[in-house]
């Protein structure tokens, strides 16, 4: 039993059972147990890898989209430059490297970035030191400037509530005890009028999930992109509308039981992307959700993987072979993972995605 485990019994045992949404915080950012808050857990050492990890190809050309998003803009003098949910700082020094060449570009732009996690702001501290970065806790707290953000594998860390349906209710699922256990569990049937539009594209037994963390994450950008300028690219696994229990644990790479070590291992859930596209609704635009491998190759991700690939040989261009494949392969994230963005009311959107 991981110490945590037996915090939370322990809580339980007092208070009842928790909502998935508190389990899910507290396994994952608890000051001294928390899952990110005590280790990295990126790459091949850690728990899993994100596209970033696998190519620079991925943040070199997500860089190129956010600089010629600023070009279309007018080039805004400041600008700031911001992700959520940095990881190592990876994706941003690709970014940063690749548009180097962008005229006035980095003359004018602010690193911002929001990440709660000590372990990981020291790992970006090292990635990104030439950048003198700004670190957040919270969207609230971004200057009101044009922004450019990314949010890749962000928005999927977020804790969620699962919702059971029941005829014409919903039974939310909690975490309690059985035996002394951590277990899963309903709450009795109630209405919930936020998931009213839902009786009609469910049925009973089906499991729908909502993140309340991540409205206000996207208002917080939709206010300054719609008010300032600037977009927000939302790249992550997941789908329209949420719809089955999505909720996984993964540690050493291989998925787990989610209540069996709290704090030892991630825990992350599809995006529901219609959810985020309502949040930023009434302040700015959105764009059609794409597939991960349509939005890159739109960029030039296969032209930009032959000119890496001229100049290699042997086991490394079978791995640039194997990254390019993994992030744009159908079976791989070419398809689970989607693209969307944010932008002003008569702007265009940024490249690689439509209005």
């Amino acid at each position: 039993m991981t110490a945590l485990a037996q915090i939370l019994r322990a809580e339980i045992a007092t208070t009842g059972p928790m909502r998935l949404d508190a389990y899910m915080a507290a396994c994952l950012m608890h000051p001294r147990h928390g899952y990110y808050s005590t280790r990295d857990p990126f790459g091949e050492q850690g728990d899993f890898i994100t596209a970033p990890e696998i190519s620079q190809m991925f943040g070199e050309l997500i860089g190129l989209c956010l600089a010629q998003t600023w070009l279309d803009q007018g080039a805004p003098n400041p600008v700031a430059l911001v992700e959520l949910g940095p990881g190592r700082g990876t994706l941003m020094a690709d970014a940063l490297r690749a548009t180097r060449g962008v005229p006035g570009f980095h003359d004018v732009l602010q690193v911002h970035l929001v990440e709660t996690s000590p372990a990981l702001r020291a790992r970006q501290a090292d990635s990104l030191a030439a950048h003198t970065p700004t670190w957040h806790d919270s969207t609230d707290t971004l200057p009101d400037l044009p922004t450019l953000s990314v949010a890749n594998e962000f928005f999927d860390a977020l804790p969620i509530r699962q919702f059971q349906r029941q005829g014409d209710g919903w039974c939310e699922r909690v975490v309690g005890l059985s035996d002394d256990t951590l277990a899963l569990g309903l709450n009795a049937k109630r209405t919930e009028p936020t998931l009213a539009h839902r009786l009609d594209d469910t049925a009973d037994g089906d499991i729908v999930e909502t993140c309340p963390a991540a409205a206000p994450v996207i208002d917080a950008l939709a206010r300054r992109i719609g008010s300032h300028g600037g977009a927000a690219l939302v790249i992550d696994y997941g789908d329209w509308r949420s719809l089955g229990d999505t909720l996984q644990a993964v540690q050493g790479h291989d998925r787990a039981d989610i209540l069996a070590a709290p704090g030892m291992a991630d825990l992350s859930a599809h995006v529901d992307f219609e959810a985020l596209t309502d949040a930023a609704r009434d302040t700015c635009k959105t764009t059609r959700l794409a597939p991960q491998a349509l939005f890159l190759s739109r960029l030039g991700i296969t032209q930009r993987a032959e000119a890496l690939a001229a100049n290699m040989s042997g086991h490394t261009l079978d791995a640039h072979h194997a990254a390019f494949h993994r992030l744009t392969g159908r079976e791989e994230m070419g398809t689970l993972f989607k693209a969307m963005a944010l932008y002003p009311e008569g702007a265009a959107p940024p490249p690689g995605l439509e209005p």
